[in-house]
């Protein structure tokens, strides 16, 4: 018997080829009628995003956020915004994207957070107790 090509491997230059269509979550596709655009909205939208010819989903930060920044201003990387959804309902995503052999890139903003998010929390009370800084 032959050897079944491994269809597992990932090309590491895949992105040299691929047509990449960024959105932000809350503008593309309401699904509840609330007005906010949301992960189910997304997940229905995947065929016709593939049928453009579309290879890979670039979406914009998606985090629990104060939304001070646009969703910059992540106060949880551990989760999602609840007006988007769950986290069942991004990682069923997820799932619908790859059976349609689509890529998601998640944007992923370390370079700053909210003040909200818990380390920086942490690091007020430690600037605090100390009387150093701030």
């Amino acid at each position: 018997m032959g050897q079944e090509p491994d269809n597992t491997s990932v090309d590491p230059l895949w992105y040299k080829d691929a047509v990449i269509y960024e959105l932000h979550v809350k503008t593309f596709c309401d699904s509840d009628g609330d007005g906010m655009g949301d992960f189910r909205g997304l997940m229905g939208k995947l065929d016709y995003l593939q049928e453009l010819g579309i290879t890979a989903i670039w979406l914009l930060p998606f985090y629990p956020s104060p939304q001070r920044d646009d969703g910059y201003d992540i106060a949880d990387y551990f989760d999602v915004n609840p007006n988007f959804g769950t986290l069942d309902d991004f990682r069923a995503l997820l799932d619908a994207a790859h059976e349609r052999s689509l890529r998601v890139i998640t944007e992923l903003v370390i370079n700053h957070t909210s003040d909200q998010n818990p380390w920086f929390q942490k690091s007020r009370r430690a600037v605090a107790a100390t009387g150093v800084g701030g």
